[in-house]
């Protein structure tokens, strides 16, 4: 099992490597095909714009993309970086932390 076939748009992950390496934040934006993620207030690139349409122009800060391989997801007891599996309760499947056997998100 690929660790990001359970990574979804919202899911708690840390950051293991880069220059915010330890930070905490959820997925904006996923690209499955490349391999790369966007993560909220994380990697920012600074960009300049021109004004167009209805925005102003200047300089502005968004995240840009890096690879999938630089997240792991979050222990919710612990806050650390853990890797996942999936398990059956009740008829449902779930997403559980292997660190603590804490679940995730339920799917």
């Amino acid at each position: 099992m690929n660790k990001w076939n359970w990574l979804k748009i919202g899911s708690a992950v840390i950051v293991c490597k880069g220059r915010d390496r330890g930070m905490k934040s959820s997925i904006v934006d996923m690209d499955r095909n490349r391999g790369m993620v966007k993560v909220q207030g994380v990697h920012l690139a600074t960009i300049h714009q021109k004004p167009s349409g209805g925005n102003k122009g200047g300089i502005v800060k968004k995240e840009s993309w890096f690879s999938i391989s630089n997240v792991a997801h979050v222990d919710p007891k612990t806050g650390k970086a853990t890797r996942v599996g999936i398990r059956y309760s009740n008829g449902k499947k779930e997403v559980f932390a292997k660190k603590s056997g804490e679940t995730v998100r339920a799917c």
